[in-house]
This record gives structure tokens, sequence and C-alpha cells, in this order.
């Protein structure tokens, strides 16, 4: 999955509490909402494998 942004990757970046994407070249963060249309296979596979995300 691709940043708005920049159009860099997005990781997974994953903190007490929080799950949000990453972007790997400007660093901006995403809450899972805010991209949940946008979202590719990878980026769901990876995010399977949390029992609960919480969209804060």
């Amino acid at each position: 999955m691709k940043c708005r942004k920049c159009g860099k990757k997005l990781v997974v970046a994953r903190r007490c509490r929080q799950v949000r994407l990453r972007c790997t070249g400007c660093g901006h963060e995403y809450r899972i909402h805010e991209v949940a249309a946008d979202l590719d296979a990878e980026t769901e596979a990876q995010l399977e494998r949390y029992t609960t995300i919480i969209y804060d």
C-alpha cells in the first residue's frame, strides 16, 4: 500500500494499544479507518494477524 502524501510504502506500526500504518518515506502515520477503503491484499493479510484493532 502506498502513502497518499509521497507515494512510498506503508508498513504496519504496532505500539501498545495502537496499530497504525506508517510511511517509510515521509513518516506520516495513518489510522486504519482513514485508509480502510484503500487497503491492498498484502496489508490486509498483515492486519489479520491482530485479533483486535481499536479505532481511536
